[in-house]
């Protein structure tokens, strides 16, 4: 879902001349200024590498839930795989500005006792160290999903209403994905003044010109 709102900025957005998708499986989306590339292990890119070069941003949205998933697959899925896709981009694009999709509750420390929390750190805090231009951490919290997207989950078709209603009570609850993407396009076009973003920094800079 994450992924698909964030493209259809993208592709909105007239300030973004390409875009380039790696799927695992087709997105059915198609547009005069995008690109897809079908390709099973994002931990090896050796075969497409050469399709890759001259990008100015790369915008990582894939992840898994830490429910119902083994430590080991977790860590797999959520560090692994986004480091080695991550070093590959770093060596054929340093001049690359990386945002990566986190989450509300990330725990930088590495220390903390939700699981989930410190390998989303971990991940952080080595994409921090890798030798891109700039690299932003994106911590969104509850998503209010962009209407009519193919990928919602169904039971956010049911609690979605909820999000003006908890951001009368607590500002910071979460954003809008069509903020969330407008805000990686701004630090990968502009910057921003951290390179973490919370909510609250999220929805400031999908709202900036």
């Amino acid at each position: 879902m994450v992924g698909e709102g964030v493209l259809r900025e993208c592709l909105l957005d007239p300030t973004v001349e390409q875009v380039l998708v790696i799927n695992r499986k087709p997105g059915g989306v198609t547009h005069p200024k995008l690109t897809e590339i079908i390709h099973a292990d994002f931990t090896n890119l050796s075969a497409i590498e050469s399709r890759l070069r001259g990008y100015n941003a790369c915008f990582f949205c894939l992840g898994i839930s830490s429910v119902g998933v083994s430590a080991d697959d977790y860590v797999r899925t959520t560090y692994d795989l986004t480091l080695a896709f991550a070093r590959t981009m770093a060596r054929l694009n340093p001049d690359m500005t990386f945002c990566y999709v986190s989450g509300a509750g990330t725990d930088s420390t590495e220390r903390g006792n939700l699981r989930w929390a410190r390998v989303k750190g971990k991940t952080e805090n080595d994409l921090l160290k890798l030798p891109f231009r700039r690299a932003y951490m994106f911590r969104p919290g509850f998503l209010e999903p962009t209407p009519d997207l193919k990928n919602v989950k169904s039971y956010y078709r049911f609690v979605s209403w909820l999000l003006p209603v908890v951001k009368l009570f607590y500002a910071n609850a979460g954003s809008t994905l069509a903020e969330l993407g407008r805000a990686m396009i701004h630090a990968a076009e502009q910057g921003y003044d951290k390179p973490v973003l919370e909510v609250p920094d999220i929805v400031k800079a999908g709202k900036l010109p």
